[in-house]
């Protein structure tokens, strides 16, 4: 049976302060939105410039990280999976959310990043590389 991938990578800025919560005995959840931009010229020949906005979870290790190092207007880079879900709002009806679960958030700038050994486990690694290292 073939295996399923559902990973995603953007490549954009931090358009909110993230928002870091602590749910179940301690656990940490950054909530946060990244702004990626395309620009492509129209059949007058002008520039456009599109943006979308993803709206980021990040939790337990990563999302100390996030809270340390990443602010509004941060340019990152990050991998992750796309996962959808629903709740019922106060007025009754159903709302749908769709998020991006980070697995790996590398930082382009902003703060000063961490140190080696503030790093976490290899599961949802920070990286310290510059852009220029990135697979695109």
């Amino acid at each position: 049976m073939a295996k399923s991938l559902n990973e995603i990578k953007l490549l954009g800025n931090v358009g909110n302060a993230p928002e870091i919560k602590d749910v179940n005995s301690g656990t940490k959840v950054a909530q946060f939105s990244v702004a990626t931009s395309e620009t492509f010229l129209n059949t007058a020949n002008e520039k456009i410039v599109t943006t979308q906005w993803h709206k980021i979870v990040a939790w337990r290790k990563l999302a100390e990280i996030v809270e340390k190092y990443v602010g509004k207007g941060d340019k990152i880079y990050l991998t992750g999976k796309v996962t959808y879900r629903s709740y019922e709002g106060s007025d009754g009806v159903v709302k749908y959310i769709t998020e991006i679960v980070a697995t790996d958030i590398i930082l382009l700038g902003g703060k000063a990043l961490p140190q080696p050994d503030q790093q976490q486990s290899a599961t949802t690694q920070h990286h310290e590389e510059e852009p220029d290292d990135l697979p695109f």
